[in-house]
């Protein structure tokens, strides 16, 4: 098994190393659809692939899992909610997937895939990030490693933030690799912050504000600090010097307000809203952040994942129903909503988006310039990877 991980090893680099087309920027156009309101700095219209969807299914892989110490199918169960990068003329999904034994509902763990045309993907046989035995084994055992995000700094190194889950509280965590394969955790966003006060917070959905420029996702600065919007109840904000160690930013008391008790954990009313949830609409019940925000000349641009409830949002969709919107955040004041749609532009239609481990789900992760198209990756119904592509 360890001569064929250093051929898979040799060939990805390979792989890596050879690509030498580049991507086209796109800039974000005025949505043109009946269906969605127009704005003019929004990224807009998101078209399913449906002859080709989903793109990614569970599979029946193994490897050895190194807490269990015996071979698991670490993708059988399911594969959802992806992050993206792209090398040149090639297209690289992290995923999350689950197997069937681990409690609660299966063990995850974080796959790696490439395409060549973003639609068929070749998965490495074994994850690339996972619970081992390592100083993080408490915080991700046995739940495991949850919904990776990713960026890259100036340097090429790319950041993963996931989410690790223990089985009763989720952390946002960080990770750094230089070729995809090979990962370096560095635990908890928050755990220095405020002398800890995050620390066994839940927190999950880190999105870093980046540039996207020919094909590459690159965290910037925003007056001279790094940013991230987080959070999958409200969307906060945190800043960051160095993109591993993170600092939620707070509010000032007189904002205060009532929030749900499954925050009782800690004090939730400290924190500044940066995206709140909206009663009477397809976001009434839970915002989370999508991809990486991006930086544009208008703003920053962040799309998210809104959950709805019938009783408080909109009635036309499922209860429980994920959907997808887009919101435009002023850079010298990363925390003001400029604009905001009011309407979803991704909502779940078709049959491995409203059946799954958890119905009635589309949840956006991924967006990528490919092949001088934007690639929209999301999971479908917590079960498996599907695209929504702009040309």
């Amino acid at each position: 098994m360890k001569k064929d991980l250093l051929l898979f090893s040799s060939l990805l680099l390979i792989v890596l190393a050879s690509c030498n087309s580049a991507t086209k920027q796109n800039e974000p156009t005025t949505d043109t659809s009946k269906s969605v309101e127009a704005y003019d700095w929004a990224l807009l219209p998101f078209e399913k692939t449906d002859s080709a969807n989903p793109v990614m299914t569970p599979g029946v892989e193994s490897f050895i899992c190194p807490v269990r110490k015996s071979a698991v199918k670490w993708n059988e169960k399911d594969v959802f909610n992806p992050a993206v990068a792209v090398r040149n003329d090639t297209l690289f999904l992290l995923f999350r997937a689950q197997d069937s034994i681990g409690k609660p509902g299966g063990t995850s763990r974080i796959g790696l895939a490439w395409s060549t045309d973003g639609l068929h993907f070749t998965k490495r046989p074994e994850p690339v990030l996972y619970p081992d035995n390592d100083a993080y084994k408490k915080y991700e055992w046995e739940g495991g490693c949850e919904d990776p995000r990713m960026v890259e700094d100036s340097s090429g190194r790319y950041i993963m933030t996931y989410t690790s889950y223990d089985g009763k509280t989720a952390r946002l965590m960080i990770a750094t690799s230089t070729d995809l394969l090979h990962w370096t955790k560095y635990g908890a966003a928050f755990s220095d912050a405020y002398k800890g006060k995050y620390f066994n917070a839940w927190s999950k959905s880190g999105a870093i504000v980046s540039t996207y420029s020919k094909g590459k996702i690159v965290a910037t600065r925003v007056n001279g600090k790094y940013l991230m919007y987080w959070g999958d109840k409200y969307i906060w904000l945190a800043t960051s010097d160095d993109l591993i160690h993170w600092t939620p930013v707070e509010k000032a008391k007189a904002e205060l307000q009532p929030y749900d008790s499954i925050y009782s954990d800690f004090n939730v009313s400290d924190l500044k809203i940066a995206v709140p949830t909206r009663q009477g609409k397809f976001d009434c019940n839970i915002v989370e952040s999508g991809p990486p925000a991006m930086l544009t000349d208008k703003g920053i641009l962040l799309l998210y994942n809104g959950r709805n409830i019938i009783s408080d949002g909109d009635p036309s969709l499922a209860e429980g129903a994920y959907t997808s919107g887009q919101v435009l955040l002023d850079k010298n004041e990363p925390a003001k909503i400029i604009s905001r749609m009011n309407e979803y532009f991704l909502k779940p239609e078709k049959p491995y988006e409203i059946t799954g481990q958890v119905n009635q789900v589309c949840f956006i992760e991924a967006l990528a310039q490919f092949k001088n198209k934007w690639w929209l990756y999301y999971g479908t119904a917590d079960s498996k990877i599907a695209v929504a592509v702009k040309n």
